[in-house]
């Protein structure tokens, strides 16, 4: 069974490989499009509960995926990936959105973290720099587990803000701010415990940026303080566009009696 598991989900090298930009990275970003667009339409002008019912099941699937790949990396990569722990934004986000649903002192958060983990799987699913680098081909298990995962987690932060009770407001700046930092101040810890003994590990960028740019030596220094300036000024412009979003879409949010989405 192992040797069976470990030949289907193993990466593929040969062939045919997933590329930025390429035929199979368009189709996850049409179909998270269409998505997004039938999901608003069909739930447009229906009550609360049918809004919450389909957020929640992209979230869960995203939840869903990211735990089961704990289980599946064994197979998978013949190891534990500790990358993977929750420390990058996009899971760390997962995890927040998913904990917020079922403790009520975390709710008044829910729509602050869908923000920032919309806008994080997002920049992502443009541009998914993780199984682009591997090289494989475009079927293998770990480029569909990892772009289902920020498929799905989009779609949820889309649907959460643009038809949720409450979507982004700008009176509520302060959460916004104290979630991009907590995620910056959570990302540091997770380098410092496990850069030192595995070198090599970057979460949200907080050691070095992306493409290399920063001389290493101050890096560490600016990058951490780059992050939250530059999501919370992307998060200020989503301010605006699901607000238009919110009245284009006469959000039931509206309607008396409804219990919130987040």
């Amino acid at each position: 069974m192992y040797h069976l598991l470990r030949e289907i989900l193993s990466d593929s090298t040969g062939g045919t490989v997933f590329t930025c930009f390429g035929a199979w990275h368009w189709f996850y970003v049409i179909a998270v499009a269409a998505t997004i667009v039938s999901a608003c339409i069909f739930l447009k002008g229906t009550d609360r509960a049918a809004c919450r019912k389909t957020a929640d099941f992209f979230l869960f699937a995203a939840f869903g995926l990211y735990v089961a790949d704990f289980f599946l990396m064994p197979f998978a990569y013949g190891r534990i990936d500790v990358e993977k722990l929750p420390f990058h934004i996009c899971t760390a986000m997962c995890v927040a959105c998913f904990v917020s649903r079922k403790h009520h002192r975390l709710q008044k958060y829910g729509s602050h973290f869908a923000l920032l983990g919309f806008l994080s799987n997002l920049v992502y699913l443009i541009y998914p720099a993780g199984v682009m680098w591997h090289q494989v081909h475009p079927l293998s298990y770990r480029v569909i587990q990892t772009l289902l995962f920020h498929s799905c987690m989009t779609v949820y932060g889309f649907l959460t803000l643009a038809l949720g009770e409450q979507g982004p407001q700008p009176k509520f700046w302060r959460r916004d701010l104290a979630v991009i930092t907590g995620m910056t101040l959570w990302a540091v810890l997770g380098n410092a415990l496990y850069t030192e003994k595995t070198p090599g590990y970057n979460w949200f960028f907080t050691l070095q940026d992306p493409f290399y740019l920063l001389p290493p030596q101050i890096a560490p220094f600016v990058m951490p303080i780059l992050n939250i300036v530059l999501f919370f000024a992307a998060e200020l412009l989503l301010y605006a566009l699901f607000g238009a979003l919110r009245r284009k879409l006469h959000p039931i949010s509206n309607q008396k009696g409804s219990e919130p989405l987040e």
